[in-house]
């Protein structure tokens, strides 16, 4: 079982530096990688495609993460043993014995 949660938790980490790399390379003002290369307007063929691309791919990691998360937890989860009511043994009601005399308290003696 250990093998599967290491295996999960690098696909989890290479999902992630990936999704770093990515927000990175975008720019908030909208030029990111396209205008590192010579675009000046989203206008442009290739620009559009870069800046769609990079949306894309920011999603399909982030969803990729959740979903490797999710997988994680459920396959490498330790199933617990159900609880089981513990039957509660009947014990037959306790009698005095019919050998031994019942004693009695004595009256005190007194006045």
């Amino acid at each position: 079982m250990s093998t599967i949660f290491t295996l999960f938790m690098i696909l989890i980490m290479i999902a992630s530096i990936l999704l770093i790399i990515i927000i990175m390379a975008q720019n908030p003002k909208g030029g990111g990688l396209s205008g590192t290369f010579g675009g000046t307007s989203s206008a442009q063929f290739g620009v559009q495609r870069t800046n769609d691309f990079m949306e894309k791919a920011t999603w399909t990691l982030g969803a990729t993460i959740v979903v490797l998360i999710l997988l994680s937890v459920i396959l490498t989860a330790k199933p617990t043993a159900p609880i089981q009511p513990v039957p509660v043994q009947q014990s037959a009601p306790v009698t005095p014995s019919t050998s031994a005399p019942v004693q009695t308290p004595a009256a005190p003696a007194g006045k």
